[in-house]
């Protein structure tokens, strides 16, 4: 394996090195689906806390897609007497969306909202209603209903084949603005899709390396990267 990577020009060698870092230990230290979990939790995390506000995190299961969207409005300004450019910036906004299969159990818009029905919000004392009334079931819909009005927040933790953490961030005070569920003839699986918007995403450290597992520097060392 090489010692040394390509960091500039000056010590680019394209036959002999890698760019950046070494990528021999690529297959186990790299991100994947397989080791990334999406939960549900409050809508606001407390900074100095990896607990999330001492609150339990729910884990999303059945997700087929997620995606997360940060825009940043920035328009270029020219002052009279100058040729350049510069920029202002203003507040990011936020966008995500996520697909579940429809499966016997939770469905999408309970699965988001499980955080609210755990803490004891009784989705019956709504005016308008989420499932039928006076029956318990797993299946939740209409958007119109005042349970949706409530926000949540999604953590997304990222791990390595080797269980290393690699990253998470947390999205706080999340909100849903979209669900909708398509049939097609011929298909083997219907999805439902949902997506929102959510007021700031926060860097979150989702904890170090699991116990009992071997992270990826010992397995470098043993078998001599």
């Amino acid at each position: 394996m090489a010692d040394k990577v390509t960091e500039d020009l000056n010590s680019w060698l394209y036959q002999d090195q890698y760019v950046e870092r070494i990528m021999d230990n690529a297959a186990y230290t790299a991100a994947h689906p397989d080791d990334t979990l999406v939960m549900i939790g409050p809508p606001r995390m407390k900074l100095r806390n990896d607990n999330v506000a001492g609150r339990k995190l729910y884990a999303v299961g059945m997700m087929q897609a997620f995606q997360v969207a940060q825009a940043k409005p920035t328009v270029p300004v020219q002052t009279i007497g100058s040729g350049r450019s510069f920029f202002l910036s203003g507040k990011s906004s936020l966008t995500w969306q996520m697909g579940r299969l429809f499966v016997k159990g939770r469905n999408m818009v309970k699965a988001l909202y499980r955080n609210a029905i755990e803490a004891g919000v009784d989705p019956d004392t709504f005016d308008e209603p989420i499932h039928p009334r006076g029956k318990q079931t797993d299946y939740f819909v209409n958007l119109d209903s005042e349970l949706l009005l409530i926000p949540f927040g999604m953590a997304i933790a990222f791990r390595d084949k080797s269980h290393n953490t690699l990253g998470g961030f947390y999205l706080e005070l999340c909100c849903m603005n979209q669900w909708t569920v398509g049939l097609n003839a011929g298909q083997n699986m219907i999805m439902e899709n949902v997506s929102g918007m959510c007021d700031r995403l926060l860097p979150w450290d989702p904890g170090a390396k699991q116990d009992g597992h071997q992270g990826s520097d010992a397995i470098d060392d043993a078998i001599g990267f």
